[in-house]
């Protein structure tokens, strides 16, 4: 494609070179620079890509897209200066790819918490529906039938517009993806075209990357001004911050509440650990999920159908079969009806709400015992409170390591200990080996007790100093239950 052309409403701020030139390829990786090829220069939190400039002009690419114009410029090569390289490749991206996203309809799921659930059960209830879709999720994306890895929330701009171009060819007519605010941040969704968006909710997190909560804040919201006129923009009324979300976006706004009157209002009716009864729009329906932070997540999947043109009554129906994501209030029950919950809540209220979810579920005497880490080189803020928040609703607890990445896992733990209220001293322990706390949980534990292991969810390793091990906890509960 003619650079010309892939520039089409990408602001410019000088350029060199021949205009003219063909590009066939895009990339962001000097290692993979080649002929014919475009090297974004991207500043990242790791390295800066203006450094490899020089390195992609050897391997012969064509064009360079950069911040900084270099000194030494290769008559060969196309200087192009942005004032900012990830939104221009963003939209350079989506003219390479002929604008993929704009020949499905694409929803957007952005929160702290639930983003994985929505995004999800949404995918799930469209190919039950009978539509080809696409899922892009931090547990795995997936293209119709066909999975494949995930190695971020949200992929880089050029891995996205690949994936969705696979999708269109496909035959997918809808993709439903997680909209992460370290994606916002860096313009990884530039370009996309978006039929709708939703908004779960906002607490604590990622303060390492993101320095302030108002700057979380801004973040998640900015992905809601940039939505269209024609999209849909679906918020959680009854999060303090849900309209706050919505107040520069020009789409359709949209709410969905369990405590006010929403665009779709919905109200628990009874729960337990299998399932929940509850009234949405009026009619009464069992859902497979359980919990007060599920039924926000059915109500948004909900509404984004109807927001889509689905059936209200088909969809409730059809929505009322789906089972939990994979390592979100995932049950490995033992033969001696001992109950274990495997969660990926990694943030104080994400723990919080699947804690009061279990005391809420409680019938009689029943132990409630947790297992929870926190990861490494991530917001370090949380680790004192999702000790406390651990120890409050549960009867015995036991910290351990999540994935300690390039930190001592001691020195996570001790951090956390710093949570730990005196009153709860007795009734906490700390194991570092992950496997080892797991199987301390099912030494502790009675029949008809409850087990949560909170933190890493659908995960199946552990990274520990730059290496991930195999590690899953559902597997390793179920060794653990068999072995007791």
């Amino acid at each position: 494609m003619q650079l010309t052309t892939l520039l089409y409403k990408v602001p410019l701020q000088s350029t060199s070179g021949n205009m003219n030139v063909e590009v066939s390829k895009l990339t962001m990786d000097s290692r993979q620079a080649a002929p014919g090829g475009l090297f974004a220069a991207i500043r990242g939190t790791q390295t800066d890509g203006h450094r490899f400039i020089d390195k992609a002009a050897e391997q012969g690419v064509s064009v360079v897209l950069c911040e900084e114009m270099p000194e030494n410029r290769s008559e060969q090569v196309t200087y192009v200066q942005v004032l900012d390289s990830s939104y221009a490749l963003g939209l350079i991206a989506a003219n390479f790819y002929d604008h993929p996203s704009k020949k499905l309809k694409l929803v957007g799921v952005t929160g702290t918490n639930g983003k994985t659930s929505t995004a999800t059960l949404l995918f799930r209830l469209f190919q039950r529906r009978g539509y080809r879709s696409g899922l892009l999720s931090t547990v795995q994306n997936q293209i119709d039938e066909t999975v494949i890895p995930a190695t971020h929330t949200t992929p880089d701009t050029i891995a996205l517009n690949e994936l969705l171009v696979q999708m269109t060819q496909r035959g997918c007519t809808h993709c439903f993806m997680e909209v992460s605010s370290h994606a916002m941040v860096q313009q990884r969704v530039a370009g996309l075209h978006f039929a709708g968006g939703i908004f779960t909710n906002i607490t604590h997190d990622h303060l390492d990357f993101h320095e302030t909560f108002d700057n979380y804040i801004k973040a998640k919201k900015s992905f809601f001004d940039q939505l269209p006129a024609s999209a849909f923009a679906l918020t959680n009324l009854d999060d303090k911050r849900g309209l706050v979300m919505l107040q520069n976006t020009r789409a359709r706004k949209e709410s969905y509440s369990l405590q006010t009157l929403g665009s779709f209002k919905g109200r628990i009716l009874s729960e337990g650990l299998f399932g929940m009864q509850m009234e949405v729009d009026g009619r009464e329906v069992w859902f497979k999920l359980t919990g007060r932070f599920n039924a926000y997540n059915l109500l948004a999947v909900y509404g984004a159908a109807v927001l889509l043109g689905e059936d209200p009554e088909e969809s409730l129906t059809q929505l009322s079969d789906l089972p939990s994501p994979p390592g979100r209030f995932e049950m490995v029950i033992s033969d001696t009806k001992i109950v274990g919950i495997v969660d990926y809540a990694h943030t104080p209220d994400a723990l919080q709400n699947v804690l009061e979810t279990i005391a809420g579920l409680r019938q009689g005497n029943e132990q409630v015992i947790t297992v929870v880490g926190c990861g490494g080189n991530r917001d370090a803020a949380k680790r004192p409170i999702m000790a406390e928040i651990a120890c409050k609703f549960s009867d015995r607890v036991i910290l351990t390591s999540d994935n300690p990445r390039n930190e001592d896992p001691m020195a996570i733990l001790e951090q956390m200990q710093a949570g730990v209220p005196p009153l709860h001293f007795k009734k906490t322990q700390t194991l570092v080996d992950r496997r080892e706390a797991i199987y301390r949980a099912v030494e502790l534990a009675q029949p008809n007790d409850v087990i949560l292991i909170a933190g890493k969810g659908h995960e199946t390793y552990q990274e520990i100093k730059g290496v991930k091990y195999e590690f899953d906890d559902r597997k390793i509960l179920r060794e653990a239950f068999q072995q007791s």
